[in-house]
């Protein structure tokens, strides 16, 4: 089974950037399809950004809230999973998780849909 560590969350004036990583164990990273979550206090887990099994700039799919702000990676030789966030709201302020979910598929929204998850790192932008 693959187990999922989260780092690189932290606090970011609006406008800034913030890079998360996450780190899996197990030989079998490559084989999911990876995804982005956050969840704010309060309010559901909501879908960030998925890509697919395929690795580097693999077929990816993103919010409407964070397209063309964040980017979705993986290296499957690190087994790690990245998002670069840039130009950050203080509504991008929540607990981020990754995700995996054996399937091809990058348009899963559903958090019920994904078979391994993370701890979740905090990434607090103020307004």
């Amino acid at each position: 089974q693959v187990q999922l560590v989260e780092s690189g969350g932290g606090l970011v004036q609006a406008g800034g950037s913030l890079s998360l990583s996450c780190r899996a164990s197990g030989r079998a990273f490559s084989t999911y399809t990876m995804a982005w979550f956050r969840q704010a206090p309060g309010k559901e887990r909501d879908f960030v950004a998925a890509i697919n099994r395929g690795g580097g700039s693999g077929v990816t799919y993103y919010a409407d809230s964070v397209k063309g702000r964040f980017t979705i990676s993986r290296d499957n030789a690190k087994n790690t999973l990245y998002l670069q966030m840039n130009s950050l709201k203080p509504e991008d302020t929540a607990v981020y998780f990754c995700a995996g979910r054996n399937g091809y598929s990058v348009q899963i929204l559903q958090p019920h849909l994904y078979d391994i998850w993370g701890q979740g790192t905090q990434v607090t932008v103020p307004s």
